[in-house]
């Protein structure tokens, strides 16, 4: 576990938040969970193998850190069937689900603004 993510977690069991914000955008910390959360908030359910196609320059150790991540921020749900070989899917909790209006709009802003990053 690194240390943004260890000082997340003390933080959030000591209620030490300066602010709100600071809760939200804790829980975006890693480069791929919002990338995460807006798939699996606009595709629906999704297996592991479907995630990294969507995300090619992702390696599998980063992907399983950061959904174990938002699992344990109880944002992602992770389903396993009982089946050979096993089947598991993910999918956004309610909590998670009220997040995508957030990531919506930062889709959009970034849309609409990439031209004044990109030469």
């Amino acid at each position: 576990m690194d240390d943004l993510r260890t000082e997340v977690k003390r933080k959030m069991a000591n209620g030490e938040f300066n602010c709100e914000k600071e809760l939200t955008l804790s829980l975006f910390s890693g480069k791929w969970k919002i990338i995460i959360l807006y798939y699996l908030g606009t595709e629906g359910k999704l297996r592991f193998s479907e995630i990294k196609r969507m995300l090619p320059k992702i390696t599998h150790k980063v992907l399983t850190s950061q959904i174990r991540e938002l699992e344990e921020d109880g944002i992602v749900h992770r389903k396993v069937f009982p089946e050979v070989p096993p089947r598991v899917e993910y999918s956004l909790t309610n909590l998670g689900e009220s997040l995508m209006p957030i990531v919506l709009m930062m889709y959009e802003w970034g849309k609409k603004n990439i031209k004044h990053y990109i030469p």
